[in-house]
């Protein structure tokens, strides 16, 4: 017994002593022989009583002392012989006590003195924060709790700390756990890439035929990896794999792309598929949704790739071949009819593109924002951008000077979000991507968005578009804009000027109808001439400086060939950087034995961008996504910001690499 209440006791007990030596002495002058009798017994009592006293005290002391020393010799025997591993580590990490399960389950040579990181990989400042901590090791996994005892003297400064490590072997729930992942089901879903478009013109015993390979290749590739198909239409199928087997197909990058391509069809292009594939979902009702959405990503990005979604995000396969483009134009009515009653239920409308608008970002929405107007004057049209920070100003200057609107038809962002209210439709051209779009307050501001794009979709598209117009197989915006507006009343009678500006458009991202050209292209070009497109005017868009045409020049004069890639680099962080080099990327095309183009250059800001130009042999969005970017089969982009020109030509060169050992 310790502390105030044994102090009590002993002041309580010496009280009663007193009191009865004082009893006895109140007889003195009464009766003197009681007096002494009761002093005698009195005495001898208050004597004896602390004798016994004293006595019971050391034999308490001893009793705790013995039991105290017993039971820290129980702890330790019990915990040395427990059959779980455990070790006591200072603050430091050094060993300095292990018990006979660490020797026989973990480390069997002498530990003590080592630095525990140098028996197992562990995070000692996650350990010292008593987090719970899974490692492997050669003998299993295990499963890492701490406990830390700190010393401190009188001042409270440290002495020491120590902190004993339990492990707890979750070996057989790991490999529980592995072998429930194996097993998990994912959905795949298959489609024919535009069925119609490749089997139209052909005999029914050869639309049969092809299908019936189609059908048969897909048949042994599932068999051979233990799934199960189902087809669901003629042109779409439906699998489920297991995760060990869907692993399978990961590591063979998916050859039955590889293998239908193989289908001969007579001079047209080849079959090619696009899979969704769900996986690592909660359950399979969720898996094939993700499979659902995968497969409208690997349609978006022009097909013949398989996209594969997880937990972590997407992941792509395939994607060698060129878009089919789509001969019908059902959707483009659909979508212009929807895009009417959209813009006929808003106050007004904005339009902006991407950062760094082109000809054909500038253009496509500046013929919008035109048949707009027509379609119904009382709405109030414009066109956001940023005049010094675009690569159209001969766009924006020509409709500028020749138009006799009494609204201006380009704003800045920061007018154009002064006039947005709830019920303004924002129309985003050229892009679909959240992270290049022109204006980010004008986008979080806008209840009602519409998306027309043409690249090939990215994992960060905008999800929130009540209108999402994508056609990867397009070969501009300015094409998509010129298809949808010939559905829009009253637009036969749109200005030239306008029209000017969207077939400026589609001739920089075809390289003046060379690239990326379609019967839809060229039909989209024929009405823009008949609403007085004027070609030579057009050309005269894209005249250069003498300045410009110099830079260009010792880009390609410096180039360098690199795996069949032409790559040229340029330092000097020039305000005309942007258009020599997309420029430049475009000529090194022409140099025999050359399949890509990239050209790196920095920008007056300090930031590095990366132009990507091939024909066709090569994939450069792939390359460019890699490095973070993304674009087309044969245009791409990449930008980078804190490193230096140098440090980008090692990170592309490492990414052509990878591309080309992808596809060996």
């Amino acid at each position: 017994m310790k502390g105030k209440r044994w102090t009590a006791f002993k002041m309580v007990s010496m009280l009663l002593v007193v009191v009865s030596l004082a009893c006895a002495f109140s007889l003195y002058n009464t009766d003197e022989v009681r007096f002494w009798t009761l002093l005698a017994i009195t005495s001898l009592t208050a004597l004896a009583y602390l004798t016994l006293f004293s006595a019971s005290q050391k034999n308490l002391h001893k009793f705790v002392t013995e039991m105290e020393s017993q039971l820290n010799l129980t702890e330790r025997d019990s915990l040395y012989k427990f059959p779980a591993p455990a070790v006591i580590i200072d603050g430091e990490g050094i060993i300095v006590w292990y018990n006979i399960a660490f020797t026989e389950q973990v480390y069997g040579g002498d530990a003590f003195g080592l630095h525990i990181t140098k028996i197992i990989n562990i995070d000692l400042e996650k350990t010292f924060e008593n987090k719970n901590i899974t490692v492997s090791y050669e003998t299993g996994h295990f499963r890492i709790s701490a406990v830390t005892t700190e010393k401190r003297d009188s001042d409270s400064e440290l002495i020491s700390d120590l902190t004993l490590l339990y492990f707890d072997d979750i070996s057989d729930y790991i490999t529980l756990e592995g072998r429930f992942n194996d097993i998990r089901p994912a959905v795949i879903i298959i489609s024919v890439d535009n069925y119609d478009e490749i089997l139209s013109g052909e005999k029914d015993s050869e639309k049969a035929h092809i299908m019936i390979q189609a059908d048969k290749l897909l048949e042994n590739y599932f068999d051979e990896h233990n799934s199960l198909l189902r087809k669901l239409s003629n042109d779409k199928f439906i699998a489920v794999a297991e995760e060990r087997d869907l692993k399978k197909m990961t590591e063979d990058k998916f050859k039955i792309l590889d293998n239908v391509r193989k289908i001969p069809v007579s001079e047209k292009s080849p079959v090619t598929l696009s899979i969704g594939v769900g996986t690592g979902a909660a359950n399979i009702s969720e898996a094939e949704q993700d499979a659902k959405q995968a497969l409208e990503m690997a349609q978006g990005r022009g097909g013949d790739q398989v996209a594969v979604k997880n937990e972590n995000g997407f992941e792509f396969f395939g994607g060698v071949t060129k878009g089919i483009e789509k001969s019908t134009k059902v959707k483009t009515r659909f979508v212009a009819t929807a895009l009417m009653e959209l813009i006929n239920s808003s106050s007004n409308v904005i339009i902006m593109g991407h950062r760094f608008g082109d000809l054909d970002s500038v253009g496509s929405g500046a013929g919008m924002c035109g048949a707009v107007r027509r379609l119904n004057p009382d709405i109030e049209a414009y066109m956001a951008v940023e005049p010094e920070k675009n690569l159209a100003k001969p766009i924006i200057n020509r409709l500028n000077e020749n138009l006799t609107d009494e609204l201006p038809i380009f704003i800045s962002p920061a007018e154009a979000l002064v006039k947005m209210n709830d019920n303004t439709l924002l129309i985003i051209v050229d892009t679909h991507n959240k992270d290049i779009i022109e204006s980010d307050e004008l986008y979080e501001r806008a209840k009602h968005i519409a998306v027309i794009d043409h690249h090939r979709q990215t994992v960060n598209y905008i999800d929130n578009a009540v209108i999402f117009h994508h056609e990867p197989y397009a070969s501009s915006a300015s094409e998509m804009v010129a298809e949808l507006i010939q559905y829009f009343s009253g637009i036969d009678k749109l200005p030239s000027y306008y029209a000017d500006a969207m077939l400026a458009g589609i001739m920089l991202d075809t390289k003046d109808f060379v690239m990326r050209t379609g019967v839809r292209t060229f039909e989209a070009a024929a009405f823009l001439r008949k609403l007085g497109a004027d070609m030579v005017a057009v050309k005269g868009l894209f005249a250069n400086d003498f300045e410009s045409i110099k830079h260009r020049s010792r880009l390609v004069s410096g180039a360098e060939i690199y795996n069949r890639c032409a790559i040229a680099s340029d330092d000097s962080g020039s305000p005309d950087a942007r258009v020599s080099s997309a420029q430049a990327a475009d000529e090194m095309l022409s140099i025999a034995g050359v399949d890509a183009s990239f050209v790196i250059f920095s920008t007056p800001d300090g930031g590095i961008n990366i132009s990507a130009r091939s024909l066709g042999a090569m994939n450069v969005q792939i390359i460019m996504e890699k490095l973070g970017g993304g674009g087309h089969q044969t245009m791409a982009a990449a930008q980078f910001s804190g490193i230096t020109v140098h440090e980008a030509k090692a990170k592309l060169v490492g990414a052509i690499d990878e591309h080309i050992a992808n596809i060996s």
